[in-house]
């Protein structure tokens, strides 16, 4: 059964402690604490910095799949000013930037209770870990929230099942699943630098041990690649990728800094060669309101541009841009939203109680400029 917008699936199923979202179960304590006495105080600046932040503007994770810096790198908006200490574009060593900013925020929201992911202080220096304002944690948490029970809704069909995680940076839902005893096929594809980081954090071993499963991560595949190349590669150009079975693509907070024709072609690379598609997508939107048009100067000021938050402004504009790519069932939901509906009212009692959130008004405001929109290909995809 699709999830449509009016699913009970969507709206009623509640989000609760041990139901199998492997992120929301409540943390044990020593995971809790193991990098609590590190994280410093939020600053003013994180305060400063809101308009910017649903966690970092990155999923849970993501180095995004972006090039090696070069002047006027297609496919990117405003690269054509070069950091000499780097060698890439300023404007996209300020995207990369974003998944140090999602790694700690995770390991924030890990650490303060909301979620259970003792893979998360692996992809976090202790000297970069910081304890988020309470509005952020709570964007964190119902953000991931949603975004495994999405995938969870996909992983509870018949046969095998596959995951493709764009620009998966320091993302550990790969891990999380295979910890709980998931046996399905994950690709991240990304940046060859943050692919290699990745790799090594995995290769030292503490990765597998924690997964503590005989086979470890036998189905887990990192492939290093700039996106905006993928239009010139053939599924057998990265290892273990097929398209004989129900995949899902996951974009956190990853094709919005692509020129719009771009995330179409990455979209279309995907559709083209799998009949049985399904797609995830978080991104921001409303930005014709003083607060959306205040998060876009923010981010300029960094020198990060967004072109599809300036195409696919509203939860139509998305829903629309995902049919006219072929899928035949769209819909989606802001990040408010997502909250309100989603999360049972136990778990919203859980989660209040660890920090507390005075904030209300901005954290409605905040989290209704994100969403999560889905799609599918084939109604057999989503089912209970």
């Amino acid at each position: 059964m699709g999830l449509a917008r009016n699913s009970k699936i969507a709206k009623t199923t509640p989000l609760t402690p041990g139901s199998g979202i492997g992120s929301t179960i409540y943390p044990t304590r020593a995971v809790r604490l193991t990098f609590s006495a590190a994280l410093r105080r939020p600053q003013l600046s994180d305060m400063a910095a809101i308009p910017n932040l649903l966690t970092g503007l990155r999923g849970g994770s993501r180095g995004r799949g972006r090039g090696r810096g070069q002047a006027n790198i297609p496919g990117f908006s405003d690269a054509s000013s070069i950091n000499p200490a780097t060698r890439f574009p300023r404007s996209e060593q300020a995207i990369r930037a974003t998944d140090t900013d999602a790694a700690v925020s995770r390991l924030s929201a890990v650490c303060a209770g909301y979620l259970e992911d003792p893979f998360a202080e692996h992809f976090v220096e202790a000297a970069s870990a910081t304890r988020r304002l309470p509005i952020i944690n709570r964007g964190t948490y119902t953000r991931t929230s949603a975004i495994d029970r999405l995938v969870d809704l996909f992983l509870a069909g018949s046969g095998e099942r596959q995951i493709v995680s764009l620009g998966a940076g320091t993302d550990t839902r790969a891990f999380r699943l295979r910890a709980r005893g998931e046996r399905v096929l994950y690709h991240e594809f990304d940046f060859p630098d943050i692919c290699a980081v990745k790799k090594s954090r995995v290769d030292a071993g503490a990765i597998v041990k924690l997964i503590d499963k005989q086979d470890g991560l036998t189905d887990y595949h990192i492939h290093s690649l700039d996106l905006r190349t993928i239009a010139g590669k053939e599924a057998t150009d990265f290892e273990g990728l097929r398209i004989n079975i129900p995949t899902l693509v996951i974009s956190e907070c990853c094709l919005c800094y692509l020129k719009v024709e771009i995330t179409e072609e990455v979209i279309q690379w995907f559709i083209k060669r799998m009949p049985s598609l399904s797609i995830i997508l978080y991104e921001p939107i409303r930005v014709d309101d003083p607060f959306g048009q205040q998060m876009v100067e923010n981010l300029a000021s960094r020198g990060v541009v967004m072109p599809t938050v300036q195409k696919y402004r509203t939860l139509k504009d998305q829903e629309e841009r995902l049919a006219k790519l072929a899928f035949v069932g769209v819909s989606s939901e802001s990040t408010d939203k997502i909250w309100d509906r989603w999360i049972d009212e136990d778990e919203k009692e859980r989660v209040n109680a660890l920090e507390g959130l005075d904030e209300v008004e901005e954290w409605n405001l905040l989290a209704s400029h994100y969403a999560v929109i889905w799609g599918w290909t084939d109604e057999s995809i989503f089912q209970k």
